[in-house]
């Protein structure tokens, strides 16, 4: 098979096609051949060295997909050849095929497509996972969200608006329209406008319950201030890089709780069972459209390299979808 391969840790040009072994299912796994996967943050990392992705003879990047089922285990009884499918994975994601455990797989559901599936997983469940489960977002509640426009950033909107919470994200002027689209409650440019203070003015002074970040850095201290009684904040990136020193008295003051978080990283048995939660309470909305990626731009498999470097230059607003089959 085709995969994109990091030949060595750098800038975009170490991502080289390459022809590797197609993957074997084991007993419990599908094999996939693979139609969309999509660029994510975690992925410029990975090529740069500073996210490992896991071991094998050929390092291929991609945390999520989306494609048609190609083989099965001896022991799956949830899929069959032919069926459409989508999940995250560890790697392997930018590579016409992939194999994952059957419980992790979920069927892609209508209307969504296989063009658009490979651009959902990864932050659809990173932000419900973030928000709800870690955060305790509920009805009638408040979200901050940074990079509002980012894939995150987006699906966090719609997860926040198919459950009845409000929102606010920050994100730079160019992108504003794309979040007030989504139906954001508040946007903040985050380059000309105080988020604390505008957080305060539209909370009435009471704060979020929640903030989701993926920026870190002298972000913190300001996202404590944010903050409600027994607020959270769930920090899922530090693309802001170096971490600032920060009083942790305003944590004890507000009683909140400051929870790091990834996805790759969690044995298999926990993801098995966020994915599956997620997929009970969430791909309801699909159907009735709250849900639905929002695709910045497409790039064939070979052009992996320039889509990495839209993403690096913060062009994108939503996903950045690989075309693979």
């Amino acid at each position: 098979m085709r995969a994109i391969v990091i030949t060595e840790k750098g800038g975009p040009e170490v991502l080289v096609v390459q022809e590797v072994p197609d993957p074997v299912p084991g007993p419990e796994e599908v094999l996939v051949d693979i139609v969309t996967s999509a660029i994510n943050r975690a992925d410029l990392l990975q090529r740069r060295g500073m996210y490992p992705g896991p071991p094998g003879d050929y390092e291929i990047p991609g945390l999520e997909f989306a494609g048609r089922v190609a083989a099965t285990g001896e022991r799956v009884t949830e899929h069959a050849v032919g069926d459409a499918v989508m999940g995250i994975v560890a790697g392997g994601g930018y590579a016409e095929r992939v194999t994952i455990h059957e419980r992790q797989a979920m069927a892609v559901p209508s209307p969504l497509s296989l063009d658009a599936a490979g651009a959902f997983c990864e932050v659809y469940i990173t932000a419900w996972d973030a928000l709800v489960r870690q955060g305790g977002l509920t009805t009638g509640r408040w979200a901050l969200v940074h990079a509002g426009a980012s894939g995150v950033g987006t699906a966090s909107i719609q997860i926040a608006k198919a459950m009845g919470a409000r929102i606010a994200v920050t994100a730079s002027a160019g992108k504003h329209h794309v979040c007030e689209a989504l139906g954001a409650d508040l946007v903040i440019d985050y380059a000309s406008e105080d988020y604390v203070e505008a957080v305060r003015d539209a909370t009435g002074g009471s704060g979020v319950d929640v903030v989701l970040d993926v920026i870190g850095g002298d972000y913190l201290p300001r996202n404590i201030s944010c903050l409600r009684i027994n607020g959270r904040i769930i920090q899922v990136g530090t693309m802001a890089g170096t971490p600032v020193p920060f009083n942790p008295a305003g944590l004890m003051m507000k009683r909140a709780a400051l929870i790091g978080t990834t996805l790759r990283a969690r044995p298999i048995e926990e993801k098995i069972a966020v994915t599956r939660q997620f997929a009970a309470e969430m791909l309801p909305h699909v159907a009735s459209g709250a849900l639905a990626p929002v695709i910045d731009s497409r790039f064939a498999l070979a052009d992996a390299p320039a889509a990495h470097e839209r993403m690096e230059a913060n062009l994108n607003a939503g996903k950045i979808v690989l075309d693979i089959a």
